[in-house]
């Protein structure tokens, strides 16, 4: 099927859900979930997978095992798509948040990011730079929070403190649930320069 955008029973679905968060609830409403929630974003995630690569739509299941949180179900639902980085689309009560980037970097692309950054030829540094300053200024914001001091092994005064300081390499902006197909493909298209360069200067994780 050919994602369409979202209809307002989504939110409501999810206004309920989160006054009534059981799973009595959530079995007598389920055909409410698939239709305006689960197939809707299987459509976009089929789209986004022809372009960026295999992705998956996250189970309404929450992991309560430890969380002192004993609710069952998430009140929002999100989709990922892509390799070492990749685009991503949650839907909440809020709207929706679109994106993309590499969200929590295992320790090692971490380190490979930040010795990309302090690199003397600065080339990863100024690259990123370039385009996190373009993506904050066409209204996403960089997925934090960064880190309050240096990293270990970098100084405070590091010219590029700033980037160094990032925990995650991704960019989100916040958009109303009626957005277009177009306007959320649109979006993946500008963290598209963030997602390159997480795949050439971190990779896949390795440990």
């Amino acid at each position: 099927m050919t994602f369409e955008g979202f209809d307002p029973a989504a939110l409501r679905f999810f206004a309920r859900l989160k006054r009534d968060n059981t799973k009595a609830f959530f079995d007598a409403h389920r055909d409410e979930y698939e239709s305006s929630i689960r197939q809707p974003m299987e459509d976009l995630l089929g789209a986004a997978e022809e372009k960026y690569g295999s992705g998956r739509v996250t189970r309404p299941n929450r992991d309560v095992r430890f969380s002192p949180n004993k609710e069952p179900y998430r009140t929002n639902a999100s989709m990922w798509a892509g390799a070492v980085g990749g685009v991503y689309m949650s839907l909440t009560l809020e709207g929706l948040e679109v994106g993309g980037g590499l969200y929590e970097p295992s320790r090692d692309q971490l380190k490979r990011a930040r010795i990309a950054i302090d690199s003397r030829r600065l080339r990863g540094a100024t690259a990123l730079h370039d385009i996190v300053t373009k993506l904050t200024g066409d209204g996403f914001e960089i997925a934090g929070p960064s880190l309050k001091t240096a990293p270990r092994g970098y100084g405070r005064e590091h010219p590029q403190i700033e980037l160094l300081r990032l925990k995650h390499f991704a960019a989100i902006e916040k958009l109303p649930l009626s957005t277009s197909a177009a306007r959320i493909f649109q979006s993946w298209t500008q963290v598209e320069p963030l997602i390159k360069w997480c795949g050439k200067y971190v990779g896949p994780a390795v440990s």
